[in-house]
């Protein structure tokens, strides 16, 4: 248990910031599973459609914090590449 006022405080605003954190990174790696699941199904056309909406989840991710810039670019870098990879 903390000692100070300042100290309980901010273990209160972790639990809540650590549970924002879960459901957004929680939201976006539901909708990469998603997203490999229309890739498997081998339509480009359905596959180039959803890309740019999941891109836009990564970089919101990123913007918040929940996961590093460097993180999101290179998940969507992979996931840009196996979309163009499909016939």
């Amino acid at each position: 248990m903390s000692d100070h006022k300042s100290a309980a405080k901010k273990a209160r605003r972790d639990v809540e910031a650590r549970l924002r954190n879960r459901g957004n990174r929680s939201l976006m790696k539901t909708e990469v599973k998603k997203f490999l699941g229309v890739l498997a199904t081998g339509k480009k056309a359905d596959a180039t459609a959803a890309l740019p909406v999941l891109l836009g989840i990564v970089d919101r991710a990123a913007k918040k914090g929940v996961i590093h810039k460097n993180a999101a670019d290179r998940t969507k870098s992979r996931l840009t590449l196996k979309v163009n990879a499909l016939a």
